[in-house]
């Protein structure tokens, strides 16, 4: 419809004398320069109070019947917007400050600690901290026992794992959906606790979550106490293998030597010698006396060969002395070397087998004494704990819910909505324009 225009008309001249004459009752008011359009209406009606009349130019409802009406039509942009960015944004901003539930963290430090001194290696000075050490090695497996379903079946015994985390304080999507197997429990157990081995100073820093402070409590000096025996079992088991190695050595080592003892004393018998080393002195001795007595006897014969007959009785006790003489040396070297005439009771056999005998007794002994020295040393070792569990930072009561972050986790949606989108309208455009 047209809005009404009006437009003042020109008075009639009028002389002086009609100058106080009253303007007429009604006036029309003309277009000037302007005439009707097409299906187009004038209508007089009265523009104020001083009896002119305005003009009111418009369609009648009947032409305005036939004519299309423009539309604004909403663009695909727009539209991707508000079901890519605007829609999650706010399904999120629901969820997250109406519906999930509170989630309180109780946090936990402490450090593998050993009762001997570390003894820095060479090799140690190019690595990193203490990841390298026996306590570095031990912290990682306790991380990883703390994230492992081992942990899980040790607090079971203890705290019903499952119904602190399916609390009915706890909202759909965060809570343990019951009945849970293991393998959903473990995968939910490790979005709920954290733990973290830092190498530079050896420390285990825990994070239990859990949706009420006492229960994050209760799970955080669980897991304290868990990881305590596991370092104990670690230690009593590494003494145990010390020890139980020790004594295996001891034991083979006295097996040895009982052998080489009966060996000896079976060797003994047989050849019914003590020790023919100094069975051999003895004959090397008594063979030099023989040999001296020998040269005097032969050095008088010498002697009296000069001024008696051959028949003298002297000469024949003389001759006869150095002839039993020179049989008892033959005797001697019989039972010394190994001839044919004595070679089942030659000395110099009896003694390569009785060495042979001698040098192992004597290894066997040797081997068990550093075998007793052993033993002790891991008992002294297994008297005390080698690793233990320095906790400096306890477990304590939390009072304020730090999950879920409710800015942070909206701002994340909102970003990864508005990259979806952008990244969307961005291909779309670009599949346009190549079309």
């Amino acid at each position: 419809m047209g809005a009404p225009q009006a437009m003042a008309a020109p008075a009639a001249e009028a002389g002086p004398s009609q100058a106080a004459a009253p303007p007429p009752p009604t006036a029309i008011v003309a277009l000037p320069n302007e005439a009707a359009l097409p299906n187009e209406a004038v209508l007089p009606v009265r523009a104020g109070g001083n009896g002119a009349l305005a003009v009111w130019r418009g369609r009648p409802a009947a032409a305005w019947a036939g004519a299309a009406i423009p539309r604004r039509h909403l663009s695909f942009g727009f539209v991707a917007f508000l079901l890519i960015v605007a829609l999650p944004v706010t399904l999120a901003g629901i969820y997250y400050f109406f519906i999930a539930a509170n989630q309180y963290v109780a946090e936990f430090r402490f450090g593998l600690r050993s009762a001997e001194p570390v003894r820095a290696e060479p090799g140690s000075l190019f690595q990193a901290g203490a990841a390298q050490t026996r306590i570095g090695l031990d912290s990682y497996v306790v991380v990883q026992y703390i994230a492992s379903r081992a942990i899980i079946d040790d607090l079971d015994k203890t705290i019903d794992v499952r119904r602190m985390f399916s609390s009915p304080t706890a909202d759909w999507v965060a809570r343990l959906h019951l009945p849970a197997p293991i393998e959903d429990l473990v995968t939910y157990w490790r979005g709920q606790v954290d733990a973290f081995f830092d190498p530079t100073n050896g420390t285990i820093v825990v994070k239990a979550r859990a949706f009420t402070p006492e229960d994050a409590l209760t799970l955080a000096q669980g897991i304290l106490a868990s990881s305590e025996r596991l370092v104990n079992d670690l230690s009593a088991r590494a003494r145990r293998d010390a020890l139980r190695d020790s004594e295996h050595d001891v034991r083979r080592t006295e097996q040895r030597l009982a052998a080489a003892l009966v060996n000896l004393r079976q060797f003994r018998d047989k050849e019914g010698v003590i020790d023919p080393r100094k069975q051999a002195d003895a004959n090397a001795a008594l063979d030099g006396r023989v040999r001296d007595d020998l040269v005097r006897a032969g050095t008088q014969l010498s002697t009296l060969q000069q001024y008696m007959q051959a028949d003298a009785p002297a000469l024949k006790l003389l001759q006869a002395r150095i002839h039993a003489l020179e049989a008892q040396r033959q005797t001697i070297e019989s039972e010394v070397t190994d001839n044919a005439a004595s070679r089942s009771q030659a000395l110099s056999r009896i003694m390569g087998s009785y060495e042979e005998l001698e040098s192992e007794r004597s290894f066997a002994e040797t081997a068990y004494r550093h075998a007793l020295e052993a033993l002790d040393r891991a008992r002294m070792n297994a008297d005390r704990q080698h690793l233990y569990i320095a906790d400096f930072v306890q477990p304590r009561l939390p009072e304020k819910a730090l999950y879920p972050r409710r800015l942070r986790s909206l701002g994340i949606v909102f970003l990864i909505a508005f990259a979806a989108w952008a990244i969307g309208c961005l291909t779309v455009r670009s599949v346009r324009d190549h079309l």
